[in-house]
């Protein structure tokens, strides 16, 4: 289990769970399959579930970092079939009738047609996978955009009563992420070659880099201009590389094979036992990359 994206919160205040009341507390909001009417559904489902572990706990703790998994099921009804099917509709009702159909009245039937045809169509599975940790009042998700990280966040605090939190980054970090190329980054933190450039003028042209030394005289001239940083990709620790935003998050994670290595002497076929490692693993080295990332770039700053 290894975050590709990383949407980070602080915990306003601290958050104390008991896991008797959290696995009863998911269980009450657990998923269910979409019914023939039903264009998605979402709730709980055991964090080793996507493995084809189904039941069990509905959530995983190793070290107080409590990992929950929320599960979406969505109904895949192409556009394309339903105007299709309306469009032969409404023909056959214009040629009976001789009278143009009105929009309200293709509006009813689009509404009939899609009616009739939601309990064909396809079911798509997706999952969503966070972590809260409480020694360090910490919620990490693994969502590219904010409506998968939200989506998270309000059901977790539908099922236990609270999540007071606030985005980990409190301000933008263009000023910061531009000072990395101009004054050099953080000890720990080293820039790799790939980066995207915001100018601040009223055109606000967007210049996006790959495979490209950040020293080169030509990025020189982009920061020379007044352009600021908007991404930079780089690598911590020997530990793992990403893409950091000016809005905070960070996408595009990936850990190197030297931490991923540490799990190898566990058979594959003991499932469980390896994504527990791989989240112990993980979490712990997300926690302590996510402070010092909120050290480093003064996160908390409003």
């Amino acid at each position: 289990m290894w975050f590709k994206n990383l949407k980070a919160y602080q915990l306003t205040q601290p958050l104390s769970l008991d896991d008797d009341d959290l696995q009863q507390l998911l269980n009450e909001n657990a998923f269910r399959p979409c019914g023939s009417q039903d264009t998605a559904t979402m709730g709980f489902a055991s964090p080793f579930s996507q493995a084809g572990k189904e039941g069990g706990a509905m959530f995983h703790k190793v070290q107080e970092r409590y990992w929950i998994t929320v599960k979406k099921q969505e109904k895949i009804l192409p556009a394309a079939v339903v105007n299709a099917e309306l469009a032969d509709k409404v023909a056959q009702i214009e040629m009976e009738t001789g009278s143009p159909v009105s929009k309200k009245q293709q509006s009813d039937l689009k509404q009939e047609i899609t009616t009739r045809l939601l309990p064909q169509a396809f079911k798509k599975n997706s999952y969503i996978h966070g972590f809260i940790s409480t020694p360090e009042r910490m919620v990490v998700i693994d969502a590219s955009a904010d409506g998968k990280a939200e989506g998270w966040l309000a059901l977790v605090r539908k099922a236990i009563g609270s999540l007071p939190v606030v985005p980990l980054a409190r301000h933008s970090l263009q000023s910061e992420l531009t000072h990395w190329l101009t004054d050099g980054t953080p000890e720990g933190i080293t820039l790799t070659e790939e980066a995207e450039f915001k100018s601040t003028d009223d055109l606000e042209s967007v210049v996006r880099v790959k495979n490209q030394p950040l020293d080169s005289e030509e990025i020189k001239l982009h920061l020379d201009s007044g352009k600021l940083v908007q991404k930079v990709g780089f690598e911590y620790q020997e530990t793992l590389t990403a893409v950091i935003a000016e809005d905070g998050s960070f996408k595009r994670v990936k850990f190197t094979d030297r931490l991923k290595e540490e799990t190898d002497d566990i058979p594959k076929d003991q499932v469980e036992a390896r994504l527990d490692a791989e989240f112990a693993l993980m979490s712990a080295e997300l926690s302590a990359f996510l402070d010092f990332m909120r050290t480093s770039l003064s996160l908390e700053q409003e």
